[in-house]
C-alpha cells in the first residue's frame, strides 16, 4: 500500500535554484517529493485514498525549507524540541556546534566548565542551561546518538568544536599553554572519532572577546597555527565536511595572518572555510573590503573562503544587565564589576557617564564603533512599570527634553526604568546611504553567503532565528535587491550546496519534502518581544513570522498559519550519509 501522502495545490513553486517561480502542485509521498505537475492537473489521482493533507497554496509561494548553516541550539533542542523560533520563519535545517563550541568530547567533571562556556560566549542564560540540559554522553558519537534519539521540529546537525577538543584533551590547561605534539595528536584522534560519527565538520575561534565562565579566553586563543591547520586536515579524510572559523582579527578587517591561516586550513583540508560576517561601517571605510581579500588570498593558495554575512537590518536590543555586548566595551569592566543595582547607581553619577562615554568616543576599533551611535536607539522595555512611557522614545528626543547628551539619556532611563531596561536600534539608519551602498554590494557578491543567523544564542540582544521574514521584508519587498526567487535560493539552495546537504534546498522529484508555503507580499517579521520560557523562568527575545502559512519537514506540517503543530519530525543529520563533499578546489560557486 502506498505511503502517507501531502498534496500542496495551487502554488507558485519556486524551486531554490533562482529559477523562475511556476504555477505548480507538489505531490509529498513518504517524506519525498514525489511529483511536481501544473497546477489543476489531477496530481494528485495516484494518491488515492492515501492522501492526508491537502495543502491550498492558491496566490502563495511554495519554496524548498530554509537552510540556517549558523546556530547554537546544541543545547537548546533537548529542552525546546521546536528549536523555536526557528520553524515559523520556515527554517527546516540548521546547524550548530558553530564557532569552536560544542558540548562534546566532555570528560567527566568538565560539563559544569561546558555548560558555563556556551552560557557566557554565546549569551544564554546560564539557568536555563543548568535547568534543562543533561549530559548523557562523553564522546562526540553519543552526542549524536543522544540527539538522534530526541524528537525535534527540524533537522539538525552539528559541527565539532576545538573549544571541547582542546579542554578534552588537556584540561585547564587548554585555557594557558599551546599543545604539545602528543596533546595535538590526541586531539586529531579525537577529531577524527567524531567526523566518523557524523560531525559535520570542524569550527573554531580565537575571538578574545569570547570568554569562559570563569572569564579566561577560550582555549582556541592558546593554539598555534599548526594547530589549527593539522586540526583543519583531518576533514579532508571525511566525506561531506566543512570548516568554520571566527578569527580574533575580524573587527580590525583581518591580520595578514589570519588571512593566511584561513587559506591554509582551507587547502590543507580540501573543504570549504566559512567566517562571519563582513562589517559594514561608515567610520572605517574600508574594514569590510580588508575582510573580503581573505576569499581571493584563499583562492589563490587552493583553498575556498566563503564569507557569511546577516542579511537583514534587524533590532540589536542592549542593555546594562547583562549587557552582553557593553560588558566589552573599553574601559566598561569596572561597571560590570558591580552587582546590578550597585551598576544602576553608578549610571546616576554624571562623572561616572562622562567617563563611560569618553572611553568608547576615543576607541579606534572594536565594537565600541558598532554601539556608540547613542541617537539611534529607543528604549524598548523598562522594568517598572510607572515608567512605562518612556517605551518607545528615542534617546535623541529624551536627550533633548532632559538636557543631556544621548548617552547620559540612556544612563538616565536605566536609572529611572531598573537595571534591565532595554535598549533597541537598527543595525543601520534608513537615511545611511553609504552604509546602503556597501551592504548591496556585499549582499550580491557571490564570494558572500547570506546568513549568520546565530539563532539560539545572544538571547537578550536579539533574535537572529527570524534573518529570513526580516530579510524578505527589506531586501524582497521594501528594497527590490532580490527577487522572491533569487531570496529563495540564498535561503535554501546556495547554503545547501554549500554544505553539501544530499537532496535538500531545492524543489524536484526525490529531493526532501522540506517545504515552505509562503504568502510573498506579507512575510515578514512579527515585534520582538521578552519571553520568560526558557526552564527555571529564564528570559529570550521572541519574534514570530506574518505570511508563513506551512512549513512542512519531512513532509510533515511543523507549522500551520503561524503556529507550530507539535509535530517532531525532525532528523540528525551526519556526515557522509547526509551530506556531500564540496571540494575547496575547483569549487563551483553557486549563485
Amino acid at each position: 500500500m502506498a505511503g502517507a501522502r501531502v498534496w500542496i495545490r495551487g502554488g507558485t513553486v519556486v524551486d531554490g535554484t533562482g529559477a523562475p517561480g511556476v504555477a505548480a502542485d507538489v505531490l509529498v509521498v513518504d517524506g519525498r517529493i514525489a511529483a511536481v505537475g501544473p497546477a489543476g492537473a489531477d496530481a494528485g489521482a495516484d494518491a488515492g485514498s492515501d492522501v492526508i493533507d491537502v495543502i491550498d497554496a492558491t496566490g502563495l509561494v511554495v519554496a524548498p525549507g530554509f537552510v540556517d548553516l549558523h546556530t547554537h541550539y546544541d543545547a537548546q533542542l533537548f529542552y525546546d524540541p521546536d528549536l523555536a523560533p526557528s520553524p515559523l520563519h520556515g527554517v527546516t535545517t540548521v546547524v550548530g556546534g558553530n564557532c569552536g563550541l560544542t558540548l562534546a568530547p566532555v570528560n567527566p567533571g568538565d560539563e559544569e566548565w561546558l555548560t558555563r562556556l556556551l552560557a557566557r560566549v554565546e549569551s544564554i542564560p546560564v539557568a536555563a542551561l543548568e535547568a534543562g540540559l543533561t549530559y548523557r554522553w562523553h564522546s562526540f558519537a553519543e552526542y549524536l546518538d543522544v540527539v538522534e534519539a530526541t524528537p525535534r521540529a527540524a533537522h539538525i546537525g552539528f559541527l565539532v568544536g576545538h573549544s571541547a577538543l582542546r579542554r578534552a584533551v588537556m584540561g585547564p590547561a587548554a585555557s594557558a599553554d599551546p599543545a604539545t605534539p602528543e596533546q595535538l595528536a590526541a586531539m586529531v584522534d579525537l577529531l577524527d572519532a567524531a567526523l566518523a560519527a557524523g560531525g559535520l565538520g570542524f569550527s573554531t575561534a580565537n575571538a578574545q572577546t569570547q570568554l569562559d565562565g570563569d572569564g579566561r579566553p577560550t582555549p582556541p586563543n592558546f593554539a598555534t597555527a599548526a594547530e589549527y591547520v593539522a586540526l583543519a586536515a583531518v576533514c579532508g579524510r571525511h566525506p561531506g565536511t566543512v570548516l568554520e572559523f571566527i578569527p580574533d582579527s575580524f573587527l580590525r578587517g583581518f591580520s595578514d595572518a589570519d588571512v593566511e591561516l584561513m587559506a591554509d586550513m582551507s587547502a590543507a583540508a580540501d573543504r570549504v572555510l566559512n567566517w562571519n560576517k563582513p562589517l559594514v561601517n561608515p567610520r572605517v571605510p574600508d574594514l569590510h573590503a580588508r575582510q573580503m581579500r581573505a576569499a581571493d588570498v584563499a583562492a589563490a593558495r587552493g583553498g575556498r573562503v566563503v564569507a557569511m554575512m546577516t542579511p537583514q537590518n534587524g533590532a540589536i536590543r542592549h542593555d546594562f544587565e547583562p549587557g552582553y555586548v557593553f560588558r566589552a566595551l573599553p574601559g566598561w569592566d569596572g561597571l560590570f564589576a558591580l552587582a546590578p543595582e550597585a551598576r544602576r547607581r553608578a549610571l546616576a553619577d554624571p562623572a561616572t557617564r562622562a567617563d563611560l562615554e569618553r572611553t568608547v568616543a576615543e576607541a579606534t576599533e572594536g565594537l565600541a564603533l558598532v554601539v556608540r551611535n547613542w541617537p539611534a536607539y529607543r528604549v524598548a522595555e523598562v522594568d517598572d512599570p510607572t515608567q512605562a512611557g518612556l517605551v518607545g522614545r528615542s534617546l535623541a528626543d529624551l536627550a533633548a527634553e532632559w538636557g543631556v547628551s544621548p548617552f547620559a539619556a540612556m544612563c538616565e532611563a536605566v536609572v529611572r526604568g531598573g537595571i534591565t531596561t532595554g535598549f533597541v536600534r537598527p543595525q543601520f539608519a534608513a537615511d545611511d546611504e553609504w552604509s546602503w551602498a556597501v551592504r548591496r554590494e556585499l549582499l550580491t557578491d557571490p564570494r558572500v553567503l547570506l546568513q549568520a543567523s546565530d539563532a539560539g544564542a545572544h538571547l537578550d540582544m536579539m533574535c537572529g532565528a527570524a534573518f529570513p521574514a526580516e530579510a524578505w521584508a527589506e531586501l524582497v519587498r521594501d528594497r527590490g535587491l532580490f527577487s522572491p526567487e533569487a531570496m529563495v535560493h540564498q535561503l535554501s539552495g546556495r547554503p545547501a550546496a554549500l554544505y553539501g546537504l544530499r537532496d535538500r534546498g531545492r524543489i524536484a522529484p526525490g529531493a526532501h519534502a522540506d517545504l515552505v508555503v509562503l504568502d510573498p507580499d506579507g512575510f515578514g517579521p512579527t515585534a520582538m518581544e521578552t519571553r520568560r520560557d526558557l526552564p527555571g523562568g529564564a528570559a529570550r527575545l521572541h519574534v514570530g513570522a506574518a505570511g508563513m502559512a506551512h512549513v512542512l519537514v519531512a513532509g510533515t506540517p511543523v507549522v500551520r498559519d503561524g503556529a507550530m503543530t507539535g509535530a517532531r519530525p525532525g532528523r540528525l543529520l551526519r556526515s557522509g550519509r547526509d551530506t556531500v563533499t564540496v571540494p575547496a578546489r575547483g569549487a563551483h560557486v553557486e549563485r
